[in-house]
């Protein structure tokens, strides 16, 4: 990908946010932003409540409009579509917890979704931006013409509605389908090195932690160890996580996977194998993981994350950026 197609992207994202930020009023404009090197730059989670940021809640049909425009820019067409089903579920998520007199059916509202910029997206230092709200987690961090996109994650309750007019819609079903599709090509040999644990977890391991820890799952299946057939069929998982973001960013971010060495990429499964049982799956790489999981609600209820082991919150970029800056002239 070359470094004139990403500008183009950090120009985008610019203007976008710029537009969105120029339409707030003095008291919106105050919670929408904040300094770049905020104490809670890292801080996240995709648990229900309130975020750092202004909400489209509080916000007019234009400004969502341009919320939504800038957060249009950072995202592939599949993600930002993925991206407003899961804001929309909170609304089946609503009525389905008030048919069944659940307190937290108040806690579920489709407008309930935080945007914030950090820095001056017009000036020339780095800047990022990001969208926080239950089940769905956006950062980018721009600096220069380079973005960074993760942390990322994306969840879905219920993953399939179970009645009423929209029974049998499925929210995220690639995160599912492609991994089981992994597991249909494996020989009994490697499906036995891939499945870690007969129990799965019962979420995702690396939680909303500022930094993932690697350490914490379990290794799988490598990626050198399989045939070709059962390579690709992982690698078209590995790229439906990052094919979310922008395509700019999506092939920086798998070129990196590939020169790392993506034969030392473990697949690694936990739980039954059969489709309606709770189950987990974790994809690590020398600088990547990716961890689902749908255990809860019967499992019902998708939880998936991409973390960047060097990239999450722009870390290598920035180190790059601050070096260059403090070099002898």
């Amino acid at each position: 990908m070359s470094e004139v197609q990403q500008a183009r992207v950090a120009t985008r994202m610019v203007e976008a946010a710029t537009t969105f930020l120029d339409s707030l009023r003095p008291d919106q404009h105050a919670k929408a932003t904040a300094p770049f090197d905020s104490h809670d730059f890292r801080e996240w989670t995709y648990l229900p409540g309130p975020r750092p940021g202004l909400p489209l809640a509080q916000m007019d049909q234009q400004q969502r409009e341009l919320a939504m425009a800038l957060l249009e820019t950072g995202l592939s067409k599949r993600g930002f579509t993925e991206a407003k089903a899961v804001m929309a579920l909170e609304v089946m998520l609503r009525d389905l917890e008030r048919r069944i007199d659940r307190s937290t059916w108040r806690q579920r509202d489709p407008v309930a979704y935080w945007f914030r910029v950090l820095g001056d997206p017009g000036a020339e230092g780095p800047w990022a931006w990001r969208v926080n709200g239950h089940h769905l987690a956006a950062h980018f961090t721009v600096v220069g013409d380079r973005i960074a996109g993760t942390p990322q994650f994306f969840g879905a309750n219920p993953a399939t509605v179970p009645d009423g007019p929209d029974a049998g819609l499925r929210t995220l079903p690639g995160t599912e389908d492609l991994a089981r599709a992994v597991l249909e090509a494996l020989d009994p040999e490697r499906l036995a090195v891939a499945i870690v644990d007969d129990v799965p977890p019962s979420d995702i391991l690396t939680r909303y932690d500022p930094v993932a820890d690697p350490d914490r799952i379990r290794r799988g299946l490598a990626y050198g160890d399989m045939s070709v057939q059962q390579q690709e069929h992982l690698a078209t998982l590995i790229r439906h996580y990052l094919d979310r973001v922008t395509p700019e960013a999506s092939e920086v971010a798998w070129n990196d996977i590939l020169q790392a060495g993506i034969e030392r990429t473990t697949f690694s499964w936990a739980g039954p194998t059969q489709r309606g049982q709770g189950h987990y799956y974790a994809i690590a790489g020398p600088t990547f993981l990716v961890e689902y999981d749908n255990t809860q609600n019967g499992a019902n209820h998708i939880h998936s994350v991409w973390r960047d082991l060097r990239h999450d919150w722009g870390e290598d970029l920035l180190a790059g950026h601050y070096a260059e800056a403090h070099a002898p002239a």
